[in-house]
């Protein structure tokens, strides 16, 4: 195992790790990839450790305090991905990957976006200024989940701030989103109307879709309580239960 700390193509050479053809003087970071928009992605930086586990290549990623999320412009960026073609959603069993266990099927940039509208993808990025110029995916270890309560506050139509003991992370959501509210219609304001659709526990019983929490969020100013399913590692809201009692 080895910890993944190259920083410039100079680095990357003295790593054994490739650099794309043309690049100069590019930056190299590793986590998980959301979309930011039309051609353009977000990433916080995270280490990666390189593992093997049952045959596979695997990168580990853990957070690296107080790094600084990147906004970058991908629409001129190589793409590698893990699948065997461009357009698998998944890996269906096999994998095309180098000996680093970074991506080697050649893509481009709309497989890109077509990819991060599904979800946070883990890629490795060599990027110039506010420009990638590959981005290249890799496998990670199994996602670990959790369930906890917190408060959110709409960023856009799929990010919200969660703030939860005093510490607040920026996490994404996408069309799959479960939304359990207390209220009697999916598009009622928030804790509002009868009869209430609330367990014992005062979660949401009434199923709802990911518009419904993006419209509900879009009429609040201040943050409300939730509980959540989310995967931490790349920040991923699986579900969200509106939480009665809530002010």
């Amino acid at each position: 195992m080895r910890l993944l700390a190259c920083a410039t193509t100079a680095a990357l050479a003295l790593c054994g790790l490739a650099v794309p053809a043309g690049a100069t003087a590019t930056t190299v970071v590793y986590g998980y990839a959301w979309s930011d928009g039309a051609d353009r992605l977000r990433v916080l930086p995270r280490s990666a450790t390189l593992v093997r586990r049952s045959g596979y290549l695997l990168y580990r990623l853990k957070a690296i305090p107080k790094a600084k999320e990147l906004k970058l412009d991908y629409s001129g960026a190589a793409y590698r991905r893990v699948t065997t073609a461009c357009d698998l959603k998944e890996t269906e069993g096999r994998v095309a990957v180098d000996r680093k266990g970074f991506g080697k099927t050649v893509c481009e940039p709309g497989d890109l976006a077509a990819t991060l509208l599904r979800g946070p993808v883990p890629v490795r990025v060599h990027y110039s200024g506010g420009k990638a110029v590959q981005v290249s995916e890799f496998l990670t270890e199994a996602p670990k989940l959790s369930v906890v309560r917190g408060t959110v506050k709409r960023v856009d139509d799929r990010t919200v701030l969660f703030t939860r003991g005093g510490k607040t992370s920026k996490l994404g959501y996408t069309h799959v989103l479960s939304f359990s509210r207390v209220t009697a219609r999916c598009d009622s304001g928030w804790l509002s109307g009868r009869p209430v659709n609330a367990d014992r526990n005062g979660l949401g019983r009434k199923d709802c879709q990911a518009a419904d929490f993006t419209g509900a969020l879009k009429k609040l100013k201040h943050p409300v309580l939730v509980q959540i399913d989310y995967q931490p590692g790349s920040g991923q809201v699986f579900q969200v239960w509106e939480v009665f009692g809530d002010a």
